[in-house]
């Protein structure tokens, strides 16, 4: 029998805030352990949780981000379940009244197609606080660490539209770029900002039939999300094909060992209303003026540049994947640099330079003023590519200007004929073979040649000249 899976995903976001979402602490999970607490997010009696203004206009333009419905009322339930990271008993969530309702994303499936996959809802909540397992002689330790305890955090519930692998890792991929561009948050899986949870069952293709799910956790990067929903599907649809009963329970991803593993029941305790956390009235007037701060998000971006720029759709949306990335070859442009020239300089040199050094593109030093600059002087012919290439290394050293480096260094190109004609007389002297080859039609002697030349000047000739002066040469000898 041939299986499909059905797969939902609950994507947990943290917040870039600067402080937790109903307390003052700092939002800083990298500091000391327990350095930021106060009697709220530790939780104790009496303490009054204050929800944080920041993070609910963060979590609603994350929200229209994403095109979801902001709700005119939403509210904080205590969510109970008892385990060591949540010491009070509870979580505040937003079980029954969620910040917004609806959303989606359409992304291309492995055949090409375009795919809408939907948001079901998305609620914010408070993060809980980290266990710290270690070993104290031959003893075994846990240790809570708080300074995470309270930290704002949204989720975002999808509906069960996921059929393979591939599509939850592009919704993914398309999720954490729309996030970054209204600038909730880095969506990190490696640090822990974005974390994922899939729900995976499985049923004959074909048929309607919702089945038994398993969830699956601990995935810290998209790859991981993907890998652990195969294994899984292709676990429970032998498990079915042999008659074994596919049971609710949690499943932890072992990335060494590629499978997932048994973790716990799944435990779904009450949801009752908090009374200490008011209601969340959100007016007409308050969304609409959020709306008016989204950023230009994504797919308009990419449909603009594709017009704009006359690039192709696939550049195009390499370049409004980040944001910062599309800003930096538009205000190459805006240089009077060609659109040609600066989509390949920034993708295939200031980008790998950037990050080789553990940049920003947004804030290198760099800027693109001072790499028009430079392919000024390349589009003129006055240095050639590989002068250009060694010239914007210098440019990331130093603060001075790509025509300043060139005069210092001396890596203009020589373009004048006489000069150039010297030293190709001098080469076809000493390359017969290779002038008997080009002669006799084989392709490659010319460019052997016209390297020879290069390396006679020391890589300051001009290559097209050399090229032109060859074959003139080549055909009145």
């Amino acid at each position: 029998m041939d299986f499909e899976a059905v797969i939902g995903l609950e994507i947990h976001v943290e917040l870039n805030c600067a402080t937790k979402l109903f307390c003052d602490c700092p939002n800083r999970p990298g500091d000391e352990p327990n350095a930021n607490t106060c009697p709220t997010c530790l939780w104790m009696p009496g303490a009054a949780p204050r929800l944080s203004q920041a993070a609910l206009e963060k979590a609603a333009l994350l929200c229209l981000g994403l095109g979801a419905e902001l709700q005119p009322l939403s509210a904080f339930d205590q969510k109970v379940y008892y385990y060591p990271d949540l010491p009070k008993g509870y979580q505040l969530s937003q079980a029954h009244l969620p910040l917004s309702r609806g959303g989606s994303i359409t992304v291309t499936n492995e055949q090409g197609e375009a795919r809408t996959l939907r948001i079901h809802h998305i609620h914010m909540e408070e993060d809980v606080a980290k266990l710290v397992h270690e070993l104290e002689g031959r003893q075994p330790i846990s240790l809570v660490d708080f300074n995470r305890a309270g930290a704002p955090l949204v989720e975002i519930v999808t509906e069960p539209d996921f059929r393979t692998p591939y599509e939850a890792m592009e919704f993914l991929k398309a999720l954490r770029t729309q996030v970054r561009y209204v600038g909730a948050s880095e969506c990190s899986m490696e640090n822990g900002t974005m974390r994922v949870d899939a729900n995976i069952s499985v049923r004959p293709r074909g048929t309607d039939q919702m089945n038994t799910k398993v969830e699956v956790k601990n995935m810290n990067s998209v790859r991981h999300v993907g890998d652990a929903i195969a294994f899984e599907t292709a676990r429970q649809s032998a498990a079915v094909q042999t008659g074994e009963t596919v049971v609710q329970h949690t499943r932890l991803w072992d990335p060494d060992k590629k499978v997932t593993l048994p973790m716990r029941a799944k435990f779904e305790g009450p949801c009752v209303p908090d009374p200490s956390v008011p209601a969340i009235e959100l007016t007409p007037a308050w969304i609409e003026s959020l709306r008016a701060r989204l950023p230009e998000m994504p797919t308009a971006k990419a449909e603009r540049l594709v017009k704009e720029h006359g690039i192709s759709a696939e550049d195009a949306a390499f370049l409004s994947a980040d944001t910062d990335v599309a800003d930096y070859f538009e205000a190459l442009t805006a240089q009077g640099v060609t659109t040609k020239m600066a989509l390949h300089w920034t993708a295939t040199q200031v980008l790998p330079a950037v990050r080789e050094r553990g940049q920003e593109i947004s804030a290198c030093s760099v800027t693109p003023e001072r790499l028009a600059g430079l392919l000024t002087l390349l589009a003129r012919d006055e240095i050639n590519a590989n002068a250009a290439r060694d010239v914007l290394v210098a440019l990331f050293e130093s603060d001075a200007s790509a025509e300043t480096i060139v005069n210092e260094r001396g890596f203009r190109q020589i373009s004048d004929t006489g000069e150039l004609g010297a030293l190709i007389d001098l080469v076809l002297v000493a390359e017969p073979a290779a002038l008997a080859d080009v002669r006799n039609g084989v392709g490659k002697a010319m460019g052997f040649l016209i390297g020879q030349v290069m390396q006679a000047s020391q890589g300051k000739a001009n290559p097209k000249l050399i090229k032109e002066l060859l074959a003139k040469k080549l055909k009145t000898s």
